[in-house]
């Protein structure tokens, strides 16, 4: 098959949409398959592969993070590409990539299809504060209900995603693939050398958040929840990797609670040795976002051998619900201390934990799931090969 992807994000804009789209595109690949990637230029340089193309964009009033594909460059889409022949078209976004690629994807007489990757009702409100919360939510809802009815299919990545947009009244087939993640990749890292380069002592007790560092992902609970733990752990550290819109005010709420030296700011790391040292170098990975729509981070911690204590919130539920390498903690800041300080506390449930983590993300491979998607793909070729053939014929 040769696929179209379109998408309003990608690399070296850090998230789980960038991820997904580069996981899946290099899956594919290994199965024989040929993908072509459209997205937005950057400022920063990235050095792409042969099968993508980038669109001249802007800014994003607001958004320092993200870049608008400017729509004339989109709208020559179909002649720049017009030597290409591609089966289906799979769009990644909700924004200008959306509407390109229902465009595209008309003209050519293919199917067209999306992942909803965000939770949009529970974002948008962070980012255009003067609009009630309300109003964004109704708007959000209403917007993706429309998108998702446009499309041949949605792919979401959780139980929790597909319940959400059948609960808007989508009408569109919705199908559950996740991402998966490079399990060959997710082995190493040395956590005392993680350590050692950051003055943390060999023996201190290390809560670790990786992502974005954003509103919507709920950081500040976390931050909330470290004085609590230091009650029964004073020396317990919680490191946060990441970068985003909310760390200056991360900051300005680890100094107010008094916890300066209790946390540590360490940026975004390199996705090889140094995050892997990272990862290696914690006790416990911590994470608490009410709009997750997967955890792909979960995942990571669990295949490194990472105990974690999470809320089953959204996406995260069908990661950390069966209570695999996971305790999973209420969304209340005494109840996730509680379960972090049982976790510190006993050393055979961290073991405990660390082995089921493994074995259970084994069954997330990148492979297993690109498999998953390969199949997806071909029923809805098929089932836009069987409309073609029950569809009245022109006189």
């Amino acid at each position: 098959m040769r696929i179209l992807h379109l998408s309003d994000v990608c690399f070296p804009r850090v998230n789980g949409v960038s991820t997904s789209i580069q996981t899946f595109r290099r899956e594919l690949a290994r199965l024989g398959h040929e993908t072509v990637l459209v997205a937005p230029a950057y400022p920063a340089p990235h050095e792409d592969d042969a099968r993508t193309v980038r669109v001249a964009s802007r800014a994003v009033p607001l958004d320092p993070e993200d870049r608008a594909m400017r729509w004339r460059a989109l709208s020559r889409l179909d002649r720049l590409l017009a030597e290409e022949r591609f089966d289906l078209v799979h769009v990644q976004t909700p924004f200008l990539a959306h509407y390109a690629a229902i465009r595209l994807a008309r003209r050519r007489a293919i199917p067209v299809i999306a992942t909803y990757h965000t939770l949009f009702e529970e974002y948008l409100f962070h980012y255009v504060p003067l609009v009630p919360r309300g109003v964004m939510r109704a708007l959000a809802r209403r917007i993706s209900r429309g998108q998702c009815d446009a499309l041949d299919a949605v792919i979401v990545p959780s139980t929790a995603m597909r319940e959400t947009l059948e609960r808007y009244g989508v009408r569109t087939r919705i199908e559950i693939v996740p991402t998966g993640i490079p399990l060959a990749e997710l082995s190493g890292g040395d956590g005392m050398r993680f350590r050692a380069a950051r003055g943390i002592a060999p023996s201190r007790p290390v809560l670790l958040y990786v992502g974005r560092v954003a509103f919507e992902k709920n950081i500040g609970f976390l931050l909330r929840v470290l004085p609590l733990v230091r009650r029964d752990i004073p020396d317990a550290l919680l490191v946060v990797c990441g970068e985003g819109p909310a760390l200056a005010k991360l900051t300005r709420l680890a100094r107010a609670l008094g916890l300066a030296e209790a946390v540590r700011f360490v940026g975004y790391l390199e996705r090889t040795t140094h995050l892997l040292d990272c990862y290696r170098a914690a006790d416990a990975f911590v994470f608490a976002s009410r709009t997750e729509t997967q955890g792909l981070v979960l995942l990571e911690a669990m295949a490194l051998g990472v105990p974690v204590v999470s809320t089953a919130v959204m996406g995260t539920r069908d990661i950390v619900g069966p209570e695999r390498g996971a305790l999973v903690a209420a969304d209340d800041e005494d109840d996730f201390a509680a379960k972090v300080v049982r976790l510190l506390r006993d050393r055979d449930l961290r073991a405990r934990l660390s082995a089921e983590g493994r074995e259970f993300a084994r069954s997330w491979s990148a492979t297993s799931l690109a498999l998953r998607m390969e199949a997806f793909y071909r029923s809805v070729l098929d089932q836009a090969a069987a409309s073609r053939l029950t569809s009245p014929q022109p006189a």
